[in-house]
């Protein structure tokens, strides 16, 4: 009786030192898994680092404005390119009737309408 006592203690005691050291390897896992979280979370807060002081570099109005002088052919508003409200041509007519479920349908139905000017600019005649 005592034998078999004395064998399911030390069953016990092999268990339990099982289990210690199971939890011991899954905390010791989890702790590098941790630890390289956080190397990456470090390594992405640098390349943020990075990337912020190139948008800062690349999104500077003096340089922006030598790339527009470089590859754009821009010139500044004269006056006269500004007129009266009141010289302003009338508004378009409207195409599209406003109670229309497809507007895009109606058009397409009707080509004609497609030819309609509907900004100040009028079309340019066509060539016959």
């Amino acid at each position: 009786m005592m034998r078999i006592l004395n064998l399911c203690v030390i069953a016990a005691l092999v268990a339990a030192a099982a289990y210690v050291y199971k939890i011991k390897f899954e905390s010791t896992r989890q702790a590098e898994r941790v630890a390289k979280l956080r190397m990456e979370i470090r390594r992405e807060h640098d390349a943020i680092a990075a990337l912020r002081a190139e948008w800062s570099k690349l999104d500077s109005p003096l340089r922006i404005e030598a790339l527009a002088r470089r590859h754009l052919a821009l010139k500044p508003i004269e006056a006269r390119q500004f007129d009266r409200l009141d010289r302003l041509p009338e508004r378009p007519p409207e195409l599209v009737p406003a109670d229309t479920d497809d507007p895009i349908a109606f058009l397409l139905d009707k080509p004609d309408l497609m030819d309609m000017p509907t900004a100040s600019v009028t079309p340019r005649a066509k060539k016959k």
